[in-house]
Parts: structure tokens; C-alpha cells; sequence
């Protein structure tokens, strides 16, 4: 029987984790540190602060966990991809043994804490593999091994693996770790209102008024006066730094799965394209399986939709499948040469610091960020700060990488503003969305199972770009910089401030 994919996209963690409830901001505050974004770098960031006894509030513009948290895969790794040969090569041997560190210690740090609380969200200790099917990419496979061994990372090529198909060879990095990341981090949450922080949710921050004192000022006009703010919001609320001309914003897509085929354990995420990640996560006394990947630049490519299906026909393909039990998406930002920005937001900056471009490894680089965080303010030594820093700018490949990627962004830019929509209103079927023509100009429309239209402006109040319809989420998305907006035009995902304008209301 075939297995059809649920109708509606939701996160297995989210759906196994409810956290508390917070009021949105309503007054002026003053504290120590203001951190923006609820995910785990400013989860994180608030645990460790609140330790050393500053005050801390912790702000989310939404509910907490609702980003990129809510909807990772959860692996604790300093395994990237291939990626320690291409580090070498651009940032030297010494630093790409700090990235390695970072993420090891990264790792370490999230288990002392679970022992430390007791916390039970599914930590297993995995090797974890980077695999092909490909006979071209066995010599990418020994770079990276060599790489390995000129940085002393403890690894191994093998040509077979647990996976219950053939391949060609793999890359092992033994004992790195998966875990349940909302689990662990409701405890963190729970320590936090113990120990007084101010946490709030559903709370827009706006931008910095910047001085020795910094001000959030907030969209409600409220204000948060701090002597550091942490912008952990993803993307960077406040974009001193130009970050949305040093990033790019991908989604990638996972599908959950019982399957016929057993799993014996392993992290694997495979050397060519499409990407393709495995792992598995306890579920009701079985494993449910989480095939990812099929990653694409936000707002340009195929039907959203399609990207689910392809996962869905690999999972049958390579596993078997019983039952679709889940499926989900995550937006991640990569930056120029592919190391997170993790810092002061510029040089000139002291008091605001940001972390972003986590490129789908959020788990241990959020991690990596709060001690990062810590130890700035507490005016102490982290051997990571230059790597990470956020002023960097290497010219191989940087350049080359600023130049595609804004040449990308100007072509988005033109070609939805000469674009001739393809469908008409009167042609949508309930539960459709498209670009249509609405009183002579380009709209967004979508209409939903009960026949109701929602008719938005599809001009992108971050800078002007033309979204395009998400039909896996029923969004619409950016494909400039990322932002994302709900089909009555809320904002669901910045860097948009300001949500698309509801055509239907006028």
C-alpha cells in the first residue's frame, strides 16, 4: 500500500515537547543582557549567563523553539559534510583544528549538562558517516581522510556500512552524538524561570539604538536598556553588518518514517547531490527513521512539495516504508566561506554580538556561541574568536561567493518584477496558492480548504523582492534573503520586519 505524506508539515520534536507559556513584553525593562531569539543559542546563552549571576531577558518573537530549533535533525557533530579538506585550504591547518575543537567541546558541554540535570531526551553515542554510492566521489572521501589525519581527527574509510544498501566507500567519525533537542532544552528552560529570567515571548525586537547602554526597541514601542544585546535571532535582527549580502538562506526537508527495513544505528549524510541524511530517533518503542535533505536556495526551485516526495520515494527505495508519520522543514543561512559568524556584529560594535550562517549544523554551533558569549562578556579567553569572528572577510572564497551570490539576488530581483503570472484567481482550487494578476499588478493569492482567498502584496518589505508560493508550508517565501510570510501576510521568518500587505482587507 502506498504511503501518502501527512497533509501538513509539522516537527516530531515540536509535536513531543510542550513548553510553557509566556507573556509578550509589556513594559521597559533593564538588565545586563538582552537576548533576541528563543532557539538554543539564546537558550543556551540565558543558562550560562544566568549562572554567573547577570540578569537576562530572553525575547522571542514568536513561541520559543518555533525556528530552526524546532525543526532540526538533531546531530551532535563535528562531522560537516566533507569539509575539513576545503577548510584547510582556506582557512590553514591551525584553524581548521580549532573548528573541530570547537564542535567537540560543543558536544561535551551539551553532555555534562544532561548529566548534570538528568535530563532524558534520547542522548546515543553514534559514529557518524559521510557515505557515497559514487565511484567519482571516492577521491573527495580520501582528501577529506587525509585532511583528517593532518588534523589528528580520529576517522576511518570503510566501503561497507550498516545502511541496509550498498556503497560505494564511507568516512567514520567515531562517538559523536543525536538527541532529542527539545527535551533537553525544556529543562534548560525550566532552570531559567527558576533562577529569574525574564523570558517573553511573541515579542518583535525592531533594532538597537546603539551607546554605552544600548536600547531594543521593540515593535510594540516598548524598550529593553542592557549593556549587551545577543542577537540569536537566526537572522540578524539588527543588520549592521550587511549580513543579508554575506549569506544566503536554503531550505531543506525531512521526511519521518517507520520502515520495513531495520535500523541498526549510525549517523550517515552521503557526498553527492541531492544531499541525503539518515538517522533515527526513538518513537513509541520503535525507530522512526528521518531521511533529509534535497536542500535549495528559499523562494527558487520546484514545487516545495516536491522536495517531500522525493524523500518519500528514497525512504521507500532504500528502507522500505510502513507508515509517513512526520514530515518537516528547516530554513539555514551559509555564509561566504561557509564558518558561522559567531561575534561582535562589527568591529567598531562591542556591545551587540551575533551568531548566524550555522549552515544546517545548529545544534553544536549554537552551543559553540553561547560560550563564546560568556566568555566576552566575562571579559575571558576563547581560543575561537578569531575563527568565528564575524569581520572576517577571506578573499578565497569569499569574493568569489559575494559576487554569485548578489548577482543571484539582483536576477531574483528583476525577473519576479517582469514575471507573467500563470494562473488566474478564479482558477485556484481550495487549499492552492499562486502569483496571480489583482487590479493590474502582481499578487500573491491563496485559498484555503473552505474556499476563503487570501490575496497578498508579493513584494517583500525587506527590500523589495517578489515571493514566491511555498506549496510544502502554504507560505510565502523570498527568494532574495529568506524571509517568509504567512498567507494573510505575517511575518513567519525574517529578516522582514513588516509583514506583506493583505490586499483582501482594502
Amino acid at each position: 500500500m502506498k504511503q501518502e505524506l501527512p497533509k501538513m508539515p509539522i516537527s516530531f520534536w515540536k509535536e513531543q515537547v510542550t513548553f510553557p507559556t509566556f507573556p509578550s513584553l509589556d513594559k521597559d525593562l533593564q538588565v545586563d543582557v538582552a537576548i533576541i531569539g528563543g532557539g538554543i543559542t539564546g537558550v543556551t546563552s540565558a543558562y550560562l549567563l544566568i549562572q554567573e549571576g547577570l540578569t537576562v531577558a530572553l525575547v522571542e518573537a514568536d513561541r520559543l523553539m518555533s525556528g530552526t530549533t524546532g525543526n532540526t535533525t538533531a546531530k551532535l557533530t563535528a562531522q560537516h559534510g566533507l569539509f575539513y579538506d576545503e577548510l584547510i585550504q582556506h582557512f590553514g591547518e591551525e584553524k581548521a583544528k580549532l573548528y573541530y575543537q570547537a564542535n567537540t567541546e560543543a558536544i561535551k558541554f551539551v553532555q555534562k549538562i544532561i548529566n548534570k540535570h538528568q535530563i532524558n531526551c534520547d542522548l546515543a553515542i553514534e559514529d557518524a558517516y559521510v557515505f557515497t554510492q559514487s565511484e567519482e566521489e571516492i577521491t573527495n572521501l580520501e582528501k577529506e581522510l587525509k585532511a583528517y589525519e593532518k588534523l589528528n581527527i580520529p576517522g576511518r574509510m570503510v566501503d561497507t556500512s550498516p545502511l541496509p544498501f550498498s556503497i560505494n566507500a564511507a568516512l567514520v567519525m567515531n562517538d559523536q552524538a543525536q538527541f532529542h533537542p527539545l527535551k533537553y532544552l525544556h529543562v534548560l528552560v525550566e532552570e531559567l524561570k527558576e533562577k529569574g529570567c525574564q523570558i517573553y515571548e511573541n515579542s518583535t525586537a525592531l533594532k538597537v539604538e546603539l551607546g554605552d547602554k544600548p536600547k531594543v526597541l521593540m515593535q510594540n514601542g516598548h524598550t529593553i536598556q542592557c549593556t549587551y544585546v545577543l542577537s540569536c535571532s537566526h537572522f540578524p535582527f539588527h543588520d549592521e553588518g550587511f549580513y543579508f549580502a554575506r549569506m544566503h538562506p536554503e531550505r531543506s526537508y525531512v521526511v519521518a518514517a517507520l520502515t520495513e527495513k531495520e535500523f541498526t544505528g549510525g549517523m550517515y549524510i552521503n557526498a553527492e547531490n541531492p544531499t541525503r541524511s539518515i538517522r533515527y530517533t526513538p518513537y513509541e518503542g520503535k525507530k522512526l527513521i528521518l531521511f533529509s535533505g534535497d536542500h535549495h536556495k528559499t523562494g527558487q526551485g520546484v514545487s516545495t512539495m516536491k522536495h517531500f516526495e522525493n524523500l518519500k520515494t528514497y525512504a521507500e527505495n532504500t528502507f522500505g516504508v510502513k507508515e509517513i508519520v512526520y514530515r518537516w522543514s528547516a530554513q539555514d543561512y551559509t555564509t561566504l566561506d561557509k564558518v558561522p559568524y559567531i561575534g561582535y556584529v562589527t568591529n567598531t560594535n562591542r556591545n551587540i554580538l551575533v551568531a548566524t550562517g550555522f549552515r544546517k549544523w545548529g545544534m553544536t554551533h549554537g552551543t559553540v556561541a553561547a560560550q563564546m558569549f560568556r566568555d566576552i562578556i566575562l571579559g575571558k579567553e576563547n581560543p575561537f574568536i578569531d575563527l568565528y569572528t564575524p569581520s572576517r572577510f577571506k578573499s578565497d572564497p569569499s569574493v568569489k561567493h559575494f559576487l554569485q551570490e548578489n548577482a543571484n539576488v539582483a536576477k531574483q530581483l528583476v525577473q519576479g518584477k517582469i514575471e507573467n503570472p500563470p494562473k488566474k484567481i478564479e482558477d485556484l482550487q481550495n487549499d492552492e496558492g499562486a502569483v496571480v494578476k489583482y487590479r493590474g499588478k502582481r499578487a500573491g493569492a491563496y485559498k484555503d480548504e473552505r474556499g476563503q482567498l487570501y490575496i497578498v502584496d508579493t513584494t517583500c518589505t525587506h527590500m523589495g523582492c517578489e515571493v514566491e508560493w511555498n506549496s510544502g508550508e502554504r507560505t510565502w517565501d523570498c527568494p532574495c534573503h529568506g524571509s517568509r510570510f504567512a498567507i494573510n501576510g505575517d511575518v513567519v521568518e525574517g529578516p522582514a520586519e513588516k509583514p506583506l500587505k493583505l490586499l483582501t482587507d482594502e
